[in-house]
């Protein structure tokens, strides 16, 4: 199944306004099945189709029906999305963990429930999920808008079937250590030229010069353009200590 079969089941959503934000949303990532249970507005009211922008088929296609069974008819998988815990023994779920569970199987149709704006989904409604999801939010400010929840959600069942925009990382030529080693001979001969290393000290601090530049994974290329500065910090010294002499 993929996101385009996926319902998204609002009960008895009251504002046009979040109807169209919904809409919206569910476009931007890949869902159109809205199904309404006894909406206590239209879906097609001049604020929802405002709200839709560009996404107003997924208003003008949207399936109402009396009751939640109705809207879930067909339906394998259903989860609920609640704020409440339902029971000592239901456990609620994140969202991240639990939604990928609606498109394990492609020949089994599911629903993601939604309830009110003011009062969720009853015990009774509740009923009818196999699972229950509760969107983490702050306990400053728990209350969550219904198309914002909805919103997350779509993101979170999107994720399942969308690869990552960022591309791979291409695979690097790591510099071999004996190509490392001879920069940090010549790095350490350049510092003690300068007098930035003294003899008697510079094994402890070129460790730590090591160190650092182990934690980097230096590359092939990367070493060469190291060396190149130290060839260049060696002529200038040479050059500047020839104009001295003169």
């Amino acid at each position: 199944m993929g996101l385009a079969e996926l319902r998204i089941v609002l009960v008895e959503p009251a504002g046009p306004i979040n109807l169209g934000s919904i809409a919206r949303v569910m476009k931007n990532f890949g869902l159109h099945n809205l199904v309404l249970v006894n909406p206590r507005c239209s879906p097609q009211a001049e604020e929802a189709l405002k709200m839709a922008v560009h996404a107003k088929e997924i208003l003008e296609s949207a399936v109402l029906v009396t009751t939640l069974p109705q809207a879930l008819q067909g339906c394998i998988r259903a989860i609920a999305t609640t704020a409440r815990v339902r029971d000592g023994e239901t456990p609620l779920e994140h969202p991240r963990t639990a939604l990928p569970w609606l498109l394990e199987s492609p020949d089994e149709p599911g629903a993601l429930i939604f309830g009110r704006e003011d009062r969720g989904l009853s015990n009774e409604e509740l009923n009818y999920a196999q699972r229950f999801v509760r969107i983490p939010t702050s306990d400053n400010y728990p209350s969550l808008n219904l198309a914002s929840a909805v919103g997350i959600c779509c993101y979170e069942l999107a994720q399942q079937t969308t690869p990552p925009t960022t591309p791979p990382p291409s695979r690097t030529e790591l510099a071999s250590l004996d190509i490392v080693e001879t920069y940090y001979q010549q790095l350490e001969s350049l510092l003690l030229d300068i007098g930035y290393l003294y003899p008697q000290t510079a094994f402890s601090r070129m460790a730590k010069f090591r160190q650092l530049y182990n934690r980097a994974h230096l590359q092939t290329q990367e070493v060469a353009m190291l060396r190149g500065i130290l060839r260049q910090i060696q002529w200038a010294l040479k050059s500047q200590g020839n104009h001295d002499n003169l």
